[in-house]
């Protein structure tokens, strides 16, 4: 037996106490780091150790002891207003627990259990170690189930990175055929002399276009990297881009857990879409705010509103005809499709809430749970 206490008579009755014919004290220590100078040269089969010592406590010397001497059975002691070092003292490597106004044979029987591997601990202990345990069990749970969700949304953001490349390539394929028809109509000269200048002009164009389109689908891929930011001022950044943009704002920043680029790129495709839509001398407003603890930005125009036969494809990519040139019907464009996609890689959503003859409002909900109802 080593036998640590920084008392040192309560530390001599434990060594009167425990220098039997079938125990033998090898030495005693008045904190923490003398007993770890001790044991290699003891080499006690168990350790009687206090909680609450000077220089070194008791959960700290047991776990590095643990450490040195895995094989040391380890007997903790501590009074009754140490009862919360319980669940400390077993995790460090305690195997018994007893109070240090227990009776001889209490901590007699607890040394025994330690020595063939057992543990024992005070019956006015064990309602704390059972409500210790309890909540770190439920801890674990806990713990358990946020590493599930964790999982599942990573799971479930890969799907949608994979869905957004495969939609990329299919997406890209139209403009790319279009742009190398008329290359090589121009390549192989024989397009008539009087179309070459507006094929030279429409390939242009659609150059431009496809760069534009490929810089989207990248915000919407780094969607998912997101930071702590404002979100009134990605709408000011927005907004700078154009005097008939307005907006309406809270005076307290309105922070959400978003990615800046992408962020922009979704408010910019929703104000985009709100200008060319509406009148050239009507404004387009951008609507701040949090609701049930979620931002919030709406872009409001004054257009004529969406045809409601439209209204089932506005997310949706746009078809291509069959020709180079002409769609089979015409729509919003890719920009609400990447828009929604960008949103939702962050957690969020974008909406069409409202649409008629007075204008249309889409509503950007940055994270969190759906606030209102969708026209589409």
């Amino acid at each position: 037996m080593l036998v640590v206490d920084d008392n040192t008579g309560f530390r001599d009755s434990l060594v009167s106490l425990l220098d039997t014919d079938e125990l033998v004290v090898v030495g005693q220590a008045g904190n923490g780091a003398q007993a770890l100078e001790l044991i290699v040269s003891t080499n006690p089969d168990v350790v009687l150790m206090d909680v609450r010592m000077p220089l070194m406590d008791g959960i700290e010397t047991t776990r590095r002891l643990k450490l040195l001497a895995p094989h040391v059975g380890i007997v903790a002691l501590t009074g009754l207003e140490d009862q919360r070092a319980v669940r400390d003292m077993l995790v460090a490597g305690a195997s018994g627990y007893v109070l240090k106004d227990s009776d001889g044979d209490e901590i007699l029987n607890a040394v025994r259990e330690a020595a063939t591997g057992g543990g024992v601990i005070s019956p006015q202990l064990t309602p704390t170690v059972i409500e210790e345990l309890t909540e770190a069990l439920d801890r674990e749970r806990r713990r358990t189930r946020q590493l599930e969700i964790a999982q599942e949304a990573l799971l479930e953001r890969a799907a949608s990175r994979h869905d957004l490349v495969s939609r990329l390539g299919h997406e890209l394929r139209t403009p790319v055929t279009v742009i190398l028809g008329m290359a090589q109509t121009l390549a192989e000269g024989t397009a008539p002399e009087e179309a070459r200048e507006e094929l030279l002009d429409r390939l242009v164009a659609r150059s431009k276009d496809l760069a534009r389109l490929v810089q989207r689908f990248e915000a919407a891929v780094e969607a998912g990297l997101t930071e702590w930011a404002d979100v009134t001022d990605v709408a000011r950044e927005v907004a700078a881009e154009n005097a008939r943009i307005e907006i309406e704002a809270p005076k307290d920043p309105v922070m959400a857990s978003l990615n800046r680029l992408a962020a922009c790129r979704i408010l910019e495709e929703l104000v985009e879409n709100a200008l060319a839509f509406s009148a050239e001398d009507e404004p387009v407003r951008i609507r701040v705010g949090v609701e049930d603890g979620t931002p919030v930005m709406r872009v409001i125009d004054r257009g004529a509103g969406i045809d409601a036969r439209s209204l089932p494809r506005i997310f949706a990519p746009l078809e291509q005809g069959e020709s180079l040139n002409n769609r089979t019907h015409q729509g919003m464009g890719l920009g609400l499709t990447i828009a929604r996609m960008s949103a939702r890689a962050m957690d969020g959503d974008v909406i069409l809430e409202a649409t008629g003859p007075g204008g249309s409002t889409f509503t950007w909900i940055v994270s969190g749970e759906r606030a209102g109802p969708s026209l589409t």
